[in-house]
């Protein structure tokens, strides 16, 4: 994996990270008040997704 995309994972695990600490796991998951915080994290496993899916994309060209 590049280095370029290293960076990136990193990034998006912390997102994910702070995301999943800052909901309130004592009420419901799509309430108003953890609504934001769900869809930055499925934003980040979107980004995460996707990431994986460029780094195999490079690879593809890639001869050794």
């Amino acid at each position: 994996m590049q280095k370029f995309y290293k960076v990136f994972l990193i990034v998006f695990l912390v997102f994910m990270a702070i995301n999943l600490y800052a909901l309130d796991w004592q009420t419901d998951l799509l309430s108003e008040d953890n609504l934001k915080f769900v869809f930055s994290a499925a934003s980040a496993l979107i980004g995460i997704i996707l990431l994986f899916v460029m780094n195999t994309w490079s690879k593809i060209g890639v001869r050794k």
